[in-house]
């Protein structure tokens, strides 16, 4: 909580600040559905990986170049992660497990943006790049095995080094397209993670992040 507190008031002032020099400057927010790639020379790990559903919040600011194109970017807290839900037998016993990682990043995207309007409304498409960092992250997992259960929670060690689980900084491509309506926005958008943010890549093992986006945005000063 006190982590959030902060980032909201990091956006507050982010806001304020662009609100000088930005052709416009809002806030959004909306749903992540995130996974992940996880893999190395032998295996795809993730292909027991399931969709997290998730969520990222921020402001934005936006700096007009033409009537059609304009510059994007801003700063947000984003969740990602994913799922894991096995079942099966060992011993001729059932048994469940069930695994959640849940991340939270610090996103900065820098997107190019084409605006069309239709008269009442305009339809957007956007792409480049998208910078973020690793803030902190749990895996929660529970095992049932012959009627009993267990959970254990870990914190997500950050960092480059063989004791570590994943690299802090991240970098993908966003491609996205959605509807403005006055002050008020709705897109969908796609996060390609880049980076292998794999603490440790022995036998080529590499970890990328893979997030949809739906979000729903409001512009300050717009009519």
């Amino acid at each position: 909580m006190k982590k959030l507190i902060t980032f909201i008031a990091v956006v507050v002032l982010f806001t304020m600040n662009v609100e000088s020099f930005a052709q416009t400057f809002g806030v959004r927010a909306g749903l992540n559905l995130t996974n992940m790639l996880a893999k190395d020379d032998d295996e795809t790990y993730s292909d027991d990986y399931k969709t997290k559903v998730g969520f990222q919040i921020g402001g934005t600011a936006e700096f007009e170049i033409t009537e059609m194109f304009s510059f994007e970017t801003g700063l947000f807290l984003s969740n990602k992660g994913f799922r894991i839900n096995k079942e099966g037998t060992e011993y001729g016993e059932p048994y469940k497990f069930k695994s959640t990682w849940n991340l939270y990043y610090i996103e900065i995207p820098l997107t190019a943006k084409a605006t069309f309007d239709l008269g009442n409304q305009r339809i957007y498409g956007i792409f480049g790049p998208s910078i973020g960092i690793g803030l902190s992250g749990k895996d929660k997992a529970k095992t049932t095995y012959m009627g009993e259960s267990d959970t254990n929670t870990e914190t997500v060690d950050w960092g480059t080094g063989e004791d570590n689980d994943l690299k802090r900084f991240d970098f993908g491509w966003i491609i996205g397209a959605g509807v403005e309506y006055q002050a008020f926005s709705a897109g969908l958008s796609y996060n390609l993670g880049l980076a292998n943010i794999a603490a440790t890549t022995d036998g080529g093992y590499k970890v990328k992040n893979r997030v949809f986006a739906i979000t729903v945005g409001y512009r300050f000063g717009q009519k």
